[in-house]
């Protein structure tokens, strides 16, 4: 580390490095000093509003600087206009100049007790100073500041460990300063209170099943503050599903980002029936029943906009499993061109579902994003003059534009039942969560004869098999025939990281043995995510639909008999200008859009 100079976030020290590493233009350096003193002013005004609650002794702590001001600014990179220069950029930067390690934070790999018993939170929150690992008798301490050494002469006095310093984003480490040690003193409340031996949690759900959650006692308090956590965690990281399991001495908390699992926590068994209860509490469950399966939901709040949660618990053999499927609406509502289609399929789409009328199916296994598609295109269809109504099991999300039915086989409300009623309603488009027998199957033909426009799901593995599936439901070929415009497959795929994006060379024939014929010779281009801090080393950092459209055209129409040949289906679909799975996925990956591996892994070709 070099010489501490005599304050690192001297405005025009810290203009001079990013000007260095050609982050910043000189004209734009220049302006950002001469108007630093009333942008400094701005942001102390904003953050005092925001912050008004907070201690005094934090905020002081928190001194603004002209890294804060820079930040706020919003502008481009001057070597990447396509990436902003964020906080984190900047601290890259100082960190280089200064010769001290960059950290990027990442909560999945943090351990919840070097994170908060190694130094107090006062002390952690009064010297931003959060420790992130150890290894080896060596503490890895990240601080904005990397000069406060009498900081780390008291840290290492107090761990009696070695400390490394290293240099991460000031407003990340405020954030898990927060996080976690709010988490950890919710976790150690709530396992004193319910952890003693002469504690019974049978009687325990009993005891909160009987209040509302409005009426819960305040010592339950640190249970309510461990959930709203889990939730805001949830959301932060942009998990799609949250895993609360029950083993024979810890609770464990997963969640899946990325179609990934990740562990988050361990936390203490004795916590884990007040966590399950507290979260059937939400979702309107019966807490006393532990023996079957229920489900639920929780709709709560995301910033400013409204997300449903859906609860599923099963008994598992050391308590009741959790898995919680968030619907985010920033994720089910999309913009088509957003889904991942080409020009020619999204041309060919927004034709089918302009048709007045016909069965539109959206094909692929659970998890394959059928649901956003489905919501993307009603949205897009939606408007003033018409009447969607849409039968779901259970409502994925709710839309006030929509007329959503809630299907309940265990009071006779099933898909085939409400159909028959539903052209009452007068519907214009009408969407069906699956069409899953042949009575849903039936009333949605039904419907489609008679003038509407009908969305549904089938769980299939390709476009083409949509027909064989419906077939063997016991559909009419002549009723397909009359009623089908179009089926779309789909699947998900990651993304490779923009962030540590980078091309490589690779022979064909090396492709080829794999499995992937590009009929090309030679070496190809390609890109791969090297890893990085911002997608957790993987390389990967969300992901994309790939899609297969199939057009039902005359020529497949009259190959739809009731002995149809799907390869000959399907053979007929491709030379009209369908793209397979495999071949949407191909198109992706040499446009360096995913890799090669998650095509080999997502998709199959046909023989």
């Amino acid at each position: 580390m070099e010489t501490q100079p005599q304050n690192p976030f001297r405005a025009d020290l810290v203009c001079q490095i990013l000007i260095k590493n050609k982050l910043l233009t000189a004209t734009n350096a220049k302006e950002i000093l001469r108007k630093k003193d009333a942008l400094l002013q701005k942001l102390e005004k904003a953050r005092a509003k925001k912050y008004e609650h907070i201690p005094a002794a934090e905020l002081i702590a928190n001194r603004l600087s002209i890294v804060d001001v820079i930040a706020s600014l919003n502008l481009s990179r001057l070597d990447n206009p396509s990436l902003p220069l964020d906080e984190e950029t900047i601290y890259q930067s100082l960190a280089q100049s200064w010769k001290v390690p960059f950290y990027k934070i990442d909560p999945l790999k943090l351990d919840l007790n070097i994170v908060t018993s190694t130094i107090p939170r006062s002390f952690a929150m009064k010297h931003l100073a959060l420790p992130v690992d150890v290894k080896d008798g060596v503490l890895t301490v990240a601080m904005s500041d990397p000069f406060n050494l009498e900081v780390l002469d008291d840290i290492a006095m107090a761990s009696k460990l070695r400390v490394q310093l290293v240099v991460s984003p000031k407003s990340e480490i405020i954030k898990f300063i927060n996080e976690f040690f709010g988490f950890k003193r919710s976790i150690v409340a709530a396992q004193d209170q319910f952890g003693g031996p002469s504690v019974d949690l049978g009687n325990l759900e009993q005891y909160v099943r009987l209040r509302a959650a409005d009426e819960l006692p305040s010592n339950d308090q640190h249970i309510v503050n461990a959930v709203n956590h889990l939730f805001l965690y949830a959301f932060d990281q942009k998990a799609s599903d949250i895993h609360i399991e029950p083993k024979r001495d810890i609770c464990l908390v997963r969640m899946r980002i990325d179609g990934v699992l990740h562990t988050i926590y361990k936390l203490p068994k004795a916590v884990h029936s007040a966590i399950i209860s507290r979260i059937k509490n939400l979702a309107r469950m019966d807490m006393a029943e532990k023996r079957r399966p229920q489900d639920g939901r929780i709709k709560t709040d995301k910033g400013e906009v409204e997300v449903e949660i859906r609860v599923s618990t099963v008994p598992v053999a050391f308590g009741e499993k959790v898995v919680m499927r968030i619907m985010d609406p920033d994720i089910l509502f999309r913009d088509l061109p957003e889904l991942g289609f080409s020009t020619v399929d999204l041309e060919r789409y927004q034709g089918l579902i302009t048709m007045p009328h016909g069965i539109i199916l959206v094909c692929g296994p659970t998890g394959s994003g059928k649901s956003t598609t489905l919501y993307s295109t009603l949205s897009k269809v939606n408007s003033p003059g018409i009447n969607i109504v849409t039968l779901e099991e259970p409502i994925e999300m709710i839309h006030e534009s929509f007329n959503q039915i809630a299907v309940q086989t265990s009071v006779g409300i099933t898909f085939g039942s409400v159909l028959r009623n539903i052209l009452r309603q007068d519907p214009d488009v009408i969407m069906i969560g699956e069409m899953r027998d042949l009575e849903t199957a039936e009333n949605a033909i039904q419907a489609a004869l008679t003038g509407h426009l009908v969305f549904s799901t089938l769980h299939t593995n390709d476009a083409p098999s949509a027909l064989m599936r419906l077939l063997d439901l016991g559909v009419p070929h002549f009723l397909i025939q009359a009623t089908l415009v179009g089926v779309l497959a789909q699947r998900l795929v990651r993304k490779i990281c923009n962030y540590c994006k980078e091309p490589f060379e690779i022979d064909g024939e090396e492709l080829k043995s794999l499995g992937l014929d590009l009929n090309r010779n030679g070496s190809l281009t390609l890109y791969r995510g090297k890893g990085c801090e911002k997608c957790r080393g993987t390389g990967y950092l969300g992901r994309t639909c790939i899609l297969e459209l199939m057009q039902y055209t005359d020529s497949v129409r009259r190959l739809t008999t009731s002995a149809a040949d799907m390869a000959a289906v399907r053979n007929k679909a491709r030379e009209e200008g369908m793209r397979t799975l495999r071949e949407s996925a191909v198109d992706k990956f040499l446009q360096g859009v995913t890799t090669y591996q998650e095509v080999l892994r997502v998709t199959w070709e046909h023989f």
